[in-house]
């Protein structure tokens, strides 16, 4: 059997990781900005990512969602705390797109309607309510294709009123990144996700905040949708929050109210991706990693914006995109392979960052060298 071929991959074996670093089988060492799409939050083989895991491994690795796991309740306690939604409800799944589709499915149960708002540029995963509302046609399926999605314009407050006065009353929810990622590091504005908010209120539609990239502690703040100053209906987690672990997870406000059979998992929530994700949890809070991510972040911004022809450099905390005058498929390959250096793109023209939430003054200051050195 062959490997079904949809990736196209950098001729690199990773067969090593420590923190930022990461080491090939020839034994290169690289510095990773980038952490594999956001999922490196506290730096790779933690060692209290290892201990807890291990640990976890020799008492037991998996038993399904039909017995009590306290692991999950110690989890919901310390995610809660760290977010500040200590008032949420949890529900544990694998993957991001799994969360966005539990929200997308939750928020229907819970008022009886169809119609979504998703936005330019979105990417909400590749399961079939997730990547309907991702706005990317390349990417759905004829299968998947809804006329119930409406795609507006990110941060068009007039189109957004005015979608819900001709259709408040049929709009189950309005799922947005605060960050986009895929869509090139653009932000959703604090003025427009505060608007999310009032209109969902006033039409009885749920506010799905998607922080699967942006999210755990990423931008500075937990959830890069709290810079708005007001709470979602739902949140989706994954990425960041397993370091690596597969696990996913959406936080649901306490007025939404389960019933048994709603929603429903084999593997969510089992005692190892618990164990990952309050690894996690316990480092980011012992380390202080959102303050270092917004430190550190403004200082990478600040730097680079210093830099000649750079069209702008957008972002928030550790989610940063640097957007170039060309396409930037050379100037990553060398980095990658002249300076040993992992970085991501959005579309052609947009480098994206995305390193561990503990990236130390020297590994920015490396990266800054390396690029200033290529652009030139």
């Amino acid at each position: 059997m062959q490997l079904f071929d949809v990736y196209p991959l950098n001729n690199v074996e990773i067969v090593r990781a420590e923190g930022s670093y990461v080491w090939d089988s020839a034994g290169t060492k690289y510095l990773d900005m980038y952490g594999g799409h956001a999922v490196i939050s506290i730096g790779h083989t933690h060692p209290h990512s290892v201990k807890l895991l291990t640990g976890q491994l020799h008492r037991i690795g998996f038993y399904s969602n039909s017995v009590i796991i306290p692991q999950q309740r110690v989890l919901a306690e310390k995610l809660g705390k760290l977010s500040g939604k200590d008032d949420f409800q949890l529900f544990l799944c694998n993957s991001g797109a799994e969360a966005n589709e539990n929200a997308l499915k939750l928020a229907s149960f819970h008022n009886g309607r169809k119609k979504v708002v998703a936005f330019n540029g979105a990417f909400h995963g590749r399961t079939s309510l997730a990547v309907a509302v991702t706005d990317n046609p390349s990417i759905v399926a004829p299968i998947n294709r809804t006329p119930n999605v409406i795609f507006l314009p990110l941060n068009d407050q007039a189109a957004l009123e005015q979608c819900f006065a001709e259709q408040g009353g049929e709009i189950s929810s309005v799922i947005i990144e605060g960050i986009q990622g895929v869509g090139g590091i653009q932000a959703a504005t604090p003025e427009f996700l505060r608007k999310i908010r009032a209109l969902c209120d006033q039409h009885g539609a749920l506010y799905i905040a998607d922080g699967i990239q942006c999210g755990c502690g990423r931008s500075g703040k937990y959830f890069a949708h709290d810079w708005a100053g007001v709470n979602a209906d739902i949140y989706s987690m994954a990425k960041g929050i397993g370091n690596g672990f597969p696990i996913g997870a959406i936080a649901i406000a306490p007025h939404i109210a389960p019933k048994y059979g709603m929603l429903g998992t084999t593997f969510g929530g089992n005692q190892l991706a618990c164990a990952a994700a309050e690894a996690v949890a316990d480092v980011i809070a012992a380390d202080h990693l959102m303050e270092n991510a917004a430190a550190m972040g403004d200082y990478l911004m600040t730097e680079l914006r210093k830099l000649p022809d750079i069209v702008e450099v957008r972002g928030r905390g550790l989610m940063i995109g640097i957007e170039l005058p060309y396409d930037t498929a050379e100037l990553r390959k060398k980095l990658l392979f002249d300076e040993k250096i992992f970085v991501g793109a959005s579309g052609k023209t947009v480098v994206r960052l995305l390193p561990a939430l503990n990236i130390t003054r020297e590994h920015a200051d490396r990266f800054l060298e390396s690029f200033d050195k290529l652009q030139k």
